[in-house]
């Protein structure tokens, strides 16, 4: 058999090797500095900390990796997609957002886009094709949807909002690059809240926007420039620490989702269940043709408000909290937020405990 290049997660860790002369470190270096000497002409030479820096570039690079794209990284996944919206629109644009997505860029455009002259209309991720995308500037897709996992063709999408010359922006936060790649799908822009699994240890807030149009990137690097909306170097270097476990994590994680979606789908207590992996769930079909894993978030519903919150409080392997994509297991009851969904309905967010142990635990709480 002909050689095989390594896979994109076997050649992550590798990435920097090429320029490693003898005796230089092999992990990634951080870069603490807001100034680098600068003397004569300041021309092709590091000039200032909003501008750039090492560690930064160093995780881009891993980004574009597992993007095959560039990538522009950001403080959080909302200051990924404010500098989307900021670099790329103007005065009298639309835009199309799921109702049912992550509530904040909704908030966003209600609380401050629309000072600006910028409208947006939403629609349910289910129904995202219904009614066309005529007038759109720009329509954000987040499939599976955040947090009732309804699914929508991202390629079915690109083709019509291109036709009606609209610009596709697919959040993948709740798959990673090695669960759903959105750009092979047809959208010119993806972007993470990498503060879940990428980063994977709950304590740092990132995120990133990647595209293969070079205008796009350059639009969004100079708007990342100007406005300061940075990360720190510090938590880009977390950042790519957590990169380099990212397929390992979310290969068990998605493991024992399966397993555990598929034994809540049969426990008496639950009313409701949706995990794109069940052969039963409505988006079973078109999650089987465009992502590569069915991912590590299960929707539930049990019978009340109250039910919910005992059996998130009882669960010793369970964290309350909010977000998603940590080591740990985590749920919480999303209707708290106000998302549209009934207030029994728990976001359970599958983590790293040995699988076994985590379904006794839950099976025990329920």
């Amino acid at each position: 058999m002909p050689d095989q290049p390594p896979s994109r997660a076997a050649s992550l860790a590798h990435l920097h090797a090429p320029g490693l002369a003898k005796g230089d470190p092999l992990t990634t270096p951080l870069v603490l500095s807001s100034m680098f000497h600068l003397p004569g002409d300041p021309a092709g030479a590091r000039q200032y900390g909003r501008y750039d820096n090492p560690t930064w570039e160093a995780v881009e690079a891993l980004f574009a990796h597992l993007e095959d794209a560039e990538a522009v990284i950001f403080p959080s996944g909302m200051a990924a997609i404010s500098a989307v919206f900021l670099s790329l629109l103007k005065s009298g644009d639309r835009i199309l957002l799921p109702a049912d997505g992550y509530y904040t860029p909704r908030v966003l455009m209600e609380r401050f886009l629309g000072n600006l002259g910028i409208a947006y209309d939403t629609r349910p991720t289910a129904g995202f094709l219904d009614g066309g995308f005529e007038g759109y500037r720009l329509v954000l897709v987040e499939t599976p949807s955040n947090p009732g996992l309804d699914v929508c063709s991202i390629a079915a999408v690109a083709q019509a909002a291109h036709a009606a010359g609209a610009l596709v922006v697919a959040d993948n936060t709740t798959m990673t690059p090695f669960g759903q790649r959105p750009l092979d799908h047809g959208a010119d822009i993806v972007l993470a809240a990498d503060t879940k699994a990428p980063n994977g240890h709950s304590d740092v807030l990132f995120g990133h926007v990647a595209s293969r149009d070079s205008n796009i990137v350059a639009a969004i690097r100079e708007w990342r420039k100007l406005s300061g909306a940075i990360p720190g170097p510090f938590e880009a270097w977390l950042v790519q620490r957590g990169l380099q476990t990212l397929e390992l994590r979310f290969e068990r994680m998605c493991n024992s989702a399966e397993i555990i979606a598929a034994r809540l789908a049969g426990h008496p207590a639950v009313r409701a269940l949706r995990y794109p992996g069940l052969a039963s769930d409505p988006s079973h079909t078109l999650a089987g043709e465009q992502m590569l894993r069915f991912g590590t978030l299960i929707g539930l519903t049990l019978e009340s408000e109250a039910a919910a919150e005992a059996f998130i409080a009882s669960c010793p392997l369970i964290e309350a909290a909010t977000s998603f994509g940590g080591v740990h297991s985590s749920a919480e009851r999303r209707a708290r937020w106000g998302d549209a969904v009934a207030p029994g309905f728990v976001r359970l967010s599958i983590g790293c405990e040995p699988t076994e142990d985590l379904w006794r635990a839950i099976e025990g709480a329920l």
